[in-house]
């Protein structure tokens, strides 16, 4: 195939009228596939079935240390379910909180918590005149939500093939005392599926902000989500290089099983200094008395130890490995040659990227939904919704069929080449 741009406006008008051809065809069918969020598909849910039996009315309910799970108590987690989580996210189980099933709530009452009572005694955020967040882009579209709901600053930082520009996060983060956080997802990100280098988490780690009170959100969502057994991403713990760096309590490390077990069942922690976790806790203490922790004992019955968890996740991986490499398959295949956009090919996680022309996302995203594909409407991976350069679509693979996804990729690509087309022979006007 020749590239669209060596085409002459006679190719690009006959290759048009043959994609538009294709595409009543989709469109006729009257189709509904939707690739539009990252959530575990109905085979997926069913590898945890079994941990609905673990624990039944003629059960022991009592954790290691004779704690009655069913009763009051443990604020800060089952000890056996912070050395699961533990393990899973390579944190001392002594600096972790467990909390219910959402790591998202978790990151929205840490970021409300500091607007309202400030951190370790800093001055709360509500009382600033100004206060900014630092957003590597693409990224989480909940992630920005949620600074954008407090009436945060958010600015856009972009990513490398090594996670966020460090250049300039050092500079931005020393000059600007309103800059209190950064929001990260460090291995396999969201939506990239990119995992930071280890000189990445090194420059994190010996960070030197004017505010005392900024923290690094580092939202490892996806540590133990590999494609592969042996082709995977590493990725060096955050906590330990804080402490080696002579900055202990400069990050909140979040993690839940979300897309392990069950997404609306699971458990999520946050992983901090002491100092952090004392602080936390002053809230936690008058919020709650403590949380599911019936729910944490079942999770660790099922999974047992990090072991457990591994070969449950190879399970996963079977399941989304196919559909992976089918829509990066078909990328190659069809769109490469033609010089109309580029992607990362992940090692894990949950999300792929495509990357148009500049000026095309939006119309691309308009196009599949009127052939039956809904997605993630185009800019959602950018604060405020906003892609300077219209050009980041993500993809989340795992819900649909493998029958239905190939479909969905087929007329992706069908409206990839049209609106490369378009705006091809806008140019030439």
């Amino acid at each position: 195939m020749q590239p669209y741009r060596e085409m002459s406006k006679e190719e690009l008008l006959k290759e048009k009228e043959k994609l538009e051809a294709e595409y009543r065809k989709y469109q006729h069918r009257g189709l509904q596939l939707d690739m539009s969020r990252g959530k575990p598909s109905q085979d997926q849910l069913d590898l945890s079935m079994e941990m609905m039996d673990v624990l039944t009315s003629d059960h022991d309910l009592s954790c290691d240390d004779g704690t009655d799970c069913r009763n009051y108590g443990v604020l800060d987690g089952l000890p056996e379910a912070k050395v699961l989580l533990g393990d899973m996210i390579e944190c001392n189980p002594d600096n972790i909180i467990i909390f219910g099933n959402s790591s998202l709530n978790i990151m929205y009452d840490t970021i409300s918590r500091s607007m309202t009572h400030g951190v370790m005694g800093n001055t709360p955020w509500c009382k600033l005149d100004k206060v900014k967040f630092l957003c590597p882009v693409p990224g989480y579209d909940r992630h920005f939500a949620i600074t954008e709901y407090f009436g945060i600053e958010m600015i856009n930082v972009p990513m490398l093939s090594t996670g966020p520009d460090m250049d300039l996060i050092e500079k931005l983060v020393s000059e600007d005392e309103a800059i209190k956080g950064i929001w990260c997802v460090p291995k396999y990100s969201n939506p990239q599926g990119i995992t930071y280098s280890d000189e990445t988490v090194r420059r994190f780690a010996r960070l030197k902000p004017a505010a005392k009170d900024f923290r690094i959100y580092w939202d490892n969502a996806y540590c133990v989500h590999h494609l592969y057994d042996i082709n995977q991403d590493h990725l060096i713990e955050i906590l330990a290089e804080c402490k080696r760096a002579g900055n202990p309590d400069m990050v909140y490390k979040f993690c839940s099983t979300s897309k392990i077990s069950f997404p609306g069942s699971g458990l999520a922690a946050i992983a901090a200094s002491a100092n952090n976790l004392e602080d936390i806790k002053k809230q936690l203490c008058v919020q709650t008395i403590g949380h599911d922790k019936v729910n944490q004992l079942r999770h660790v019955r099922f999974f047992k130890d990090i072991y457990g968890i591994t070969e449950h996740m190879k399970k996963h991986a079977e399941s989304l490995r196919p559909k992976f490499e089918m829509i990066l398959d078909t990328f190659e295949r069809e769109l490469k040659e033609l010089e109309v956009g580029s992607w990362y090919c992940p090692k894990g996680g949950y999300f792929i990227t495509y990357e148009t022309l500049e000026g095309c996302a939006k119309n691309v995203v308009a196009r599949a939904k009127k052939a039956g594909v809904v997605m993630t409407p185009a800019g959602a991976p950018f604060p405020y919704g906003k892609d300077p350069k219209d050009s980041v679509i993500r993809i989340s693979p795992s819900y649909p069929s493998l029958e239905d996804l190939t479909l969905a990729t087929k007329i992706f690509v069908v409206c990839v080449k049209l609106s490369s087309i378009d705006k091809l022979l806008k140019a030439e006007v």
